[in-house]
């Protein structure tokens, strides 16, 4: 079936597709903040520029779009019929982009979440964010776990006390 839109008027409608503050990615925020975790948005610095960063946890989430991201096996993701060249060619460009980034990443001592829109659906949206969440903790736990020092096991640890005996007893 070809497009009921004329070329400028697709290309109108398509360019006023955002790529922040989408309804997937304020659902996301909104659901961290209420839980008490604080994040930046699309940090430059850090690589793949992620839509939610927690630098305390080390932890950079993605919200990706099921469409534009490619993501297989979702109701979400069809290939168009027309121009087919040209969205094979920019959706693989997306998902070997995203592949670098999530690599520089890992790389780099950050933890990557990768949140999908098809996740975020009303039936799955809890055990979507309950699980985000036990991935933030898990990344909590393994930055800041207490340290452990070697002791040695043959000798004796010393005590800094004295001994028993010394107590109750006064010198006249």
């Amino acid at each position: 079936m070809p497009d009921p839109l004329t070329p400028e008027q697709r290309h109108r409608c398509m360019s006023h597709i955002r790529s922040r503050n989408t309804k997937p990615e304020l659902k996301v925020r909104q659901w961290l903040w209420q839980r008490g975790y604080r994040y930046r948005l699309n940090v430059r610095s850090v690589p793949g520029k992620p839509d939610v960063v927690l630098r305390r946890y080390r932890t950079a989430i993605f919200v990706n779009g099921c469409f534009w991201h490619g993501h297989s096996g979702c109701d979400k993701f069809r290939m168009p019929k027309s121009n087919v060249d040209f969205w094979q060619a920019k959706i693989n460009r997306n998902r070997e982009r995203d592949q670098l980034n999530y690599q520089i990443l890992l790389q780099n001592g950050w933890q990557v979440i990768v949140v999908w829109e098809c996740q975020l659906t009303p039936a799955r949206f809890e055990q979507t964010m309950w699980e985000v969440e036990l991935r933030l903790n898990q990344n909590f736990l393994s930055i800041y776990k207490p340290k452990t020092y070697a002791t040695p096991t043959d000798e004796p640890l010393p005590i800094a006390a004295e001994s028993r005996s010394a107590y109750g007893k006064r010198e006249k």
